[in-house]
């Protein structure tokens, strides 16, 4: 296996960082990860231990304002400033690899952010995996704290608004107390803006889904905490994939791919891939 790392500038001309892991062999397509709220594409070793064996190479890179991508931490103007620099990165993987076929991971926000990707760009990929996709807007958020939060976005956007719980990633003390660990991880709260950002994104996604054309699998844990379950069986039941597939996996928390019983979710998901490659 080969590693790569490097930058290349992108929003305001901050430098974003991005990794690849490469097969000894032939490569026989591209996993190009999109990793989720204040992480980095460092945590997906599970991953790379998994597919690039079988001869994926894998390319992900790290959000802006997040691990070691230049800005101030989960900070952004809009949205796009998440998607603008997968398409950046995009065209330097396809020119790193010609003519292999591309499927687009997303985790958890990654997933809201590739589900976006995709309503404008899916024509570049030959299929989607989505893991605990943040696409749906909670039920417990009123009309009134939606417009509240749009409010604080635009007033004070940096204000801290709702944190996470770490304990709720997975049920693998050790896979939390790395998390908390981890300086590259940030643990502070998400500022208003991106919550909002958020919102106006999950509405987005529910509105227009159908758009959604492309091969994708879901992979969802029935006690994951930190997004709501449902929204995995509301995409896959207003997408306009005729080829789509739904994995629930029972008990398990939001970090399926880091979770005791992860080798069930690899498998499957190998299955899928090797059936589209």
């Amino acid at each position: 296996m080969k590693h790569i790392d490097g930058n290349f500038k992108g929003v305001g001309n901050d430098n974003i960082f991005y990794q690849a892991w490469l097969p000894d062999g032939n490569v026989k397509a591209v996993l190009f990860l999109v990793h989720g709220l204040g992480e980095h594409c460092g945590r997906y070793a599970n991953h790379v231990n998994h597919y690039v064996p079988l001869g994926y190479a894998i390319y992900g890179l790290d959000h802006p304002g997040h691990g070691k991508s230049d800005g101030e931490r989960e900070v952004i103007k809009r949205f796009a400033d998440y998607s603008d620099p997968l398409a950046q990165y995009y065209q330097m993987v396809k020119n790193w690899q010609p003519d292999k076929p591309v499927f687009i991971f997303g985790h958890s926000m990654g997933g809201l952010i590739t589900c976006c990707y995709l309503l404008d760009h899916q024509a570049d990929f030959k299929g989607a995996i989505l893991s605990a996709p943040a696409i749906k807007v909670s039920d417990s958020i009123s009309p009134m704290t939606s417009t509240m939060g749009k409010i604080l976005s635009r007033i004070l956007p940096k204000a801290g608004v709702v944190s996470l719980d770490p304990s709720s990633i997975s049920r693998d003390p050790e896979v939390v107390k790395a998390y908390v660990n981890d300086p590259l991880v940030f643990h502070g709260k998400t500022p208003a803006r991106l919550a909002a950002e958020m919102l106006k994104a999950m509405m987005r996604v529910q509105a227009e889904a159908e758009k959604i054309t492309l091969p994708f699998i879901v992979v969802q844990g029935s006690e994951d905490k930190l997004v709501d379950p449902s929204g995995a069986q509301m995409l896959y039941d207003r997408a306009g994939s005729k080829d789509k597939t739904l994995n629930v996996y029972e008990g398990l928390y939001h970090e399926i791919h880091n979770e005791p019983e992860r080798s069930a979710m690899f498998k499957d998901v190998e299955a899928w891939l090797a059936a589209r490659v």
